[in-house]
C-alpha cells in the first residue's frame, strides 16, 4: 500500500491532521531505517516497554526526549582514537529514532543494561475522560396510561 494519497481525507475532514499525518509518515518508512533494532512491548493493561539493542554506546552517549506525544531517542558515540578494524560487525554510527505516542501515554522511567536501553510507558487517563457511573436519584415513576373505549 505504497501508493496511498491521503490528500482527499485532508480536504473533507477536520481536527483528523494529526491521525492523517500518522499514516503519512508510516508509509514513508523505508528498511534503511532499521537502525538500531528495537522491541516494542505490552508489559501491562496499560504499560508498555521500548528495548532498544544499543550495543557499544554508554548510557552518557543516548539523549532521550519525551514531547508532546513524540519520543525521541538519539545516539552520538563519542570520536575515539583512529581503530584499524579487520572486521567491524557493531555499528556505531549516529542514530536518531522517534516513536509517535498515543494521547495519554507518558514515559515512565528508562534504563541501560547489557546493551538494551529500556524505555518504560505508562497511559494514564484522566479521570475526567474515564467513564462513570451516574447514580439515578429517587424511584422511578411509570407513566399511568389510560385506556378508553373507541366510539
Amino acid at each position: 500500500m505504497r501508493t496511498f494519497d491521503p490528500t482527499p481525507f485532508w480536504r473533507s475532514t477536520v481536527g483528523f491532521d494529526r491521525l492523517l499525518d500518522l499514516m503519512n509518515e508510516s508509509a514513508r518508512w523505508s528498511a534503511d531505517d532499521s537502525y538500531p533494532h528495537y522491541n516494542i512491548e505490552r508489559t501491562g493493561e496499560d504499560h508498555y516497554r521500548i528495548s532498544l539493542a544499543l550495543a557499544g554506546f554508554s548510557p552518557d552517549e543516548i539523549t532521550i526526549t519525551a514531547e508532546q506525544n513524540v519520543l525521541t531517542v538519539e545516539g552520538n558515540k563519542a570520536q575515539k582514537a583512529q581503530t584499524e578494524y579487520l572486521y567491524q560487525g557493531i555499528s556505531a554510527r549516529p542514530f536518531r529514532r522517534v516513536f509517535s505516542l498515543a494521547d495519554y501515554v507518558q514515559v515512565n522511567g528508562a534504563s541501560f543494561e547489557d546493551g538494551l536501553l529500556k524505555v518504560d510507558l505508562v497511559r494514564e487517563v484522566p479521570e475526567a475522560m474515564k467513564p462513570r457511573r451516574i447514580a439515578i436519584n429517587g424511584s422511578v415513576s411509570r407513566p399511568t396510561i389510560e385506556q378508553k373505549k373507541a366510539a
